[in-house]
């Protein structure tokens, strides 16, 4: 007997930068059955800035690297980007051109419709691009691109919640387009906090509030310092660990110099299901979010989150029962976290908690299912 065909994918993102979007790419290319897909991976190059995924982390995945697919624009590299897109998906005549986040799927969706054939399209939209990116006429450009190229899509993919509902009320796609999966992450991999410190070289009796992120403007860097602040003027007994890097990580660590803050800078780290093991509490501090992973890792680790409401964060953390959902303002964050760090047994519940939330919403298993699933109604309709 035949064997299937299998469904050949073409999975085209801007840049495999460190961040949820690359993670979840990465996690598709290894996880989908390859008995039952055949995929390849289209992407562009990392500013030199940022730490490309593909080369610190997920080296044993191979990519078709695209210059100018990257995130700046420039109208001659994204036109060279455009057609070489176009090329290669007349040469591979893939069954589905899966796109993700934003100039990928312009370039993507565009391409897909000037080289023909009967690709089913698929776009994921990793973030809220309408919040915290674009400013004035560029928020109504982008929302009037994104509009047509719904059109043009079979099937479109939210990564929680509200940034579909947010996609919906600006016009953007049908209900019947949308679906919402959750990212999905493996169990991690970490010792006991005691084993986790000792490792780190961290004092077995401190209390610990880490956060894991880009130095960005979006991540208010800024935000976690005035909370640091809030919390030495409170008289808490708490140090803050900062994993990541990024534009505002030198500028960061001159102010908490500056103004002895109890804040240590770790760097980018592969670490980070260790160090969350070491820790206490999880904070975010970010204007702006899609659904970040690094929350759902913390909520893996057993860990109470601070965070604002923002974005589908509320699909990771269940204010009051999973950790707190706050204001943007630095004070109400210091204030959920004084509950935490004044209070283990609070710390406890909500941890457990966020871990059997995280294990029944955000496994691997149910995101590669789910874009599975996807993947083959979407060659039968």
């Amino acid at each position: 007997m035949e064997s299937a065909k299998r469904i050949k994918v073409l999975q085209i993102i801007a840049r495999m930068n460190v961040g949820g979007p690359a993670v979840i790419v990465a996690d598709l290319m290894r996880g989908l059955d390859s008995s039952r897909f055949e995929q390849k991976l289209i992407t562009g190059y990392c500013a030199e800035n940022e730490a490309d995924y593909l080369e610190t982390v997920a080296t044993d995945i191979t990519a078709t690297r695209v210059g100018g697919l990257g995130r700046s624009i420039s109208p001659m590299a994204d036109a060279k980007a455009f057609f070489a897109l176009v090329a290669l998906i007349k040469r591979e005549r893939p069954d589905v051109i899966h796109t993700h986040t934003a100039k990928a799927g312009v370039l993507g969706r565009l391409a897909a419709i000037l080289a023909g054939g009967s690709a089913v399209r698929i776009h994921t939209f990793h973030g809220h691009l309408l919040h915290g990116y674009f400013a004035g006429w560029k928020v109504k450009l982008v929302i009037a691109i994104e509009k047509f190229l719904a059109t043009k899509t079979d099937y479109l993919i939210a990564v929680g919640n509200q940034v579909k509902d947010d996609l919906l009320a600006a016009g953007i796609g049908t209900p019947d387009q949308f679906h919402t999966f959750f990212p999905g992450l493996p169990d991690p991999i970490a010792g006991t906090v005691e084993e986790s410190r000792k490792t780190l070289g961290l004092d077995l009796d401190k209390t610990y509030c880490t956060f894991v992120g880009r130095l960005t403007q979006i991540k208010r860097p800024d935000r976690l310092l005035d909370v640091a602040a809030a919390a030495v003027a409170r008289g808490l007994n708490v140090e803050f660990l900062v994993a990541g890097e990024g534009e505002l990580f030198d500028a960061s660590q001159e102010r908490a110099k500056k103004e002895k803050l109890p804040v240590t800078f770790l760097g980018w780290r592969k670490d980070i299901d260790q160090i969350f093991a070491a820790s206490d509490i999880a904070i975010l501090t970010s204007d702006n979010e899609g659904i970040p992973l690094t929350l759902i890792q913390a909520a893996q680790a057993g860990l109470p989150i601070v965070a604002p409401r923002v974005g589908s964060i509320a699909d990771i953390v269940i204010d009051g029962e999973t950790g707190f959902l706050t204001s943007t303002q630095a004070g109400a964050m210091a204030s959920a976290l004084s509950a935490l760090v004044t209070d283990i047994d609070l710390r406890d519940n909500l941890g457990m908690a966020g871990r059997a939330h995280a294990r029944k919403y955000f496994s691997l298993a149910k995101s590669l299912k789910d874009h599975a699933d996807l993947y083959e109604i979407s060659q039968k309709q």
